[in-house]
């Protein structure tokens, strides 16, 4: 039996692996698309979207969204939390903040929309260290209607998302 070269393995690996379901999707919308950015981390989130009771520009109480928070996992383990700012922290230290650039609607009028995320901040070494640019993916739900009675007051909609952290070349 001869034995490959590492570079040959690896090749017949890929070769031989069955195609990834991300390959089999539609291209992403072209607002929340990053073209020539490679994936980094992708994660799977399970949280809340929180709104808040506010009075709006017309006078009247409407629901505001105010912060998601959810708990990050990657192969069935926790790896990490999102909340306010929008921020992202993984397990090994690091973190990102990021800014809305685009979006797309969810699939449903219940879910909240896909969005693109230019990251303008990082804290700590690890794996978001150079991540660039956070996409919001495949949402289901997280959307909050309805009257609200009382300003001042919380409620909050489950939702699920994947998260691509991406990072430019």
């Amino acid at each position: 039996m001869r034995l490959l070269p590492r570079s040959a393995l690896a090749l017949s690996l890929l070769v031989s692996a069955p195609m990834s379901a991300n390959s089999a999707e539609t291209p992403l919308p072209d607002a929340v698309a990053a073209p020539g950015e490679s994936v980094v981390l992708s994660v799977h989130a399970e949280g809340a979207q929180v709104y808040e009771c506010k009075v709006g520009a017309d006078g009247k109480l409407a629901w505001a969204f105010r912060e998601p928070i959810a708990t990050l996992f990657a192969d069935g383990k926790t790896v990490g939390r999102h909340y306010a700012g929008p921020n992202w922290e993984h397990s090994d230290g690091s973190a990102v903040v990021g800014k809305a650039i685009g979006n797309a609607p969810g699939a449903t009028a219940s879910d909240i929309p896909w969005l693109k995320l230019e990251v303008i901040s990082h804290r700590g070494s690890g794996v978001l260290e150079g991540v660039t640019t956070v996409q919001r993916v495949n949402t289901i739900g997280g959307k909050l209607d309805g009257p609200c009675d009382k300003a001042g007051s919380f409620k909050s909609a489950p939702y699920s998302a994947e998260y691509v952290f991406l990072r430019k070349g």
